[in-house]
């Protein structure tokens, strides 16, 4: 039986930070791998995505042990993509944030007032996070199905946004009543392919309409697909959220550089969302004050030849032409054999006072 989600009445927010249609999308740089193993370079990115102008950095927070187990069997080795041939336990060892960083990039990042926060892949991980405050928890799409994950991080009572990457309707559905189960209506979803990088034309943005139409939260886009062009779209049919991988330069490598934007390209993903926004205005059909100054090229009635008191309008004499200042076109037929009862020269405008509607 399908559930009705009722939109809460507080508005979704990190640090304070609203987050709905009526306001540009929240932009998350993830930095995700990109550190390379640094810790400088971990905080050189979480400065330079603030100079990009990003709403937030997000970082994640696991170890390969708490991720999966080092072994040699066939079930733990990556079969195709960007990582194939590789082991899920050798990945994750090049791609973790040691826990003994999160407290020095924590520290960092309220010194240089940047909201950081993180996915949490344990427990563990959210104990370690919740002891720094983070301001938000993120689930990962691959860990939308584990539920107790999911129950712990909403217990917290910390704003979650969910990526739905791989998830049925029901699975997401699952997820959000068991974080609602545990006391927490804060939640946002993001539509995700998990794919990486995600080819544009897999990117399936009307996903947006439909989490949005069924489960009646905040929706953003989740984006690993190459360059912009996605995220500005999902702008453009009211994603709120954008999330896109951050790297310093993609020529350093690292396993998620290849999908990730540089400063440059991000501080463009910024400006140009904020234009997407401003150019779907408001949801009716006020006219924009730069248009008054057109309304001149606008058709009107106007008299193309001298009239004479008495005299009948006519084709001949009055015409729909530009400029506007006339009258309306809509009342051209109703006026034509009407009589003139005020003299007019070619030139003039017609109006109300030359004729008498009712006769």
């Amino acid at each position: 039986m399908k559930k009705d989600y009722i939109m809460s009445k507080y508005p979704f927010s990190i640090n304070n930070r609203k987050i709905s249609a009526k306001f540009p999308p929240y932009i998350i740089a993830e930095i995700s791998a990109n550190h390379n193993g640094s810790i400088n370079r971990a905080k050189e990115s979480i400065l330079a995505a603030k100079h990009s102008g990003v709403d937030a950095v997000k970082i994640q927070t696991y170890t390969p042990d708490t991720m999966t187990i080092e072994v040699d069997k066939d079930d733990f080795f990556i079969k195709e993509g960007l990582w194939k041939n590789r082991s899920l336990y050798s990945l994750y060892s090049e791609a973790y944030t040691p826990y003994e960083w999160h407290k020095e990039l924590f520290d960092f990042a309220r010194k240089n007032n940047v909201t950081l926060f993180s996915s949490p892949f344990d427990e563990s991980a959210v104990d370690l996070l919740e002891a720094l405050d983070v301001p938000a928890f993120k689930v990962a799409s691959f860990e939308i199905v584990d539920l107790p994950l999911i129950k712990y991080i909403a217990s917290k009572n910390k704003p979650i946004l969910m990526s739905t990457g791989m998830a049925s309707l029901d699975e997401i559905g699952n997820a959000i009543e068991t974080a609602k189960s545990a006391g927490n209506n804060s939640i946002a979803l993001f539509h995700c392919i998990s794919s990486y990088p995600t080819p544009i034309s897999e990117a399936n943005l009307n996903s947006i309409l439909i989490l949005k139409k069924e489960f009646n939260l905040e929706v953003g886009l989740s984006d690993h697909t190459f360059g912009n062009l996605a995220s500005l779209l999902a702008t453009s049919i009211g994603a709120t959220i954008i999330e896109k991988h951050f790297t310093l330069n993609r020529s350093d490598g690292g396993v998620d550089s290849s999908f990730s934007l540089e400063p440059e390209e991000m501080n463009s993903l910024v400006t140009e969302t904020k234009s997407a926004f401003s150019a779907l205005g408001s949801r009716n059909l006020k006219r924009s004050k730069y248009e008054e100054s057109n309304k001149i090229f606008r058709r009107s009635i106007y008299f193309v030849e001298d009239v004479k008191e008495g005299e009948i309008l006519s084709k001949k004499n009055i015409r729909r032409i530009r400029p506007g200042f006339g009258l309306d076109p809509k009342y051209y037929e109703k006026i034509i054999g009407k009589k003139c009862i005020k003299p007019a020269k070619r030139g003039e405008q017609v109006t109300f006072k030359h004729f008498n509607l009712e006769t």
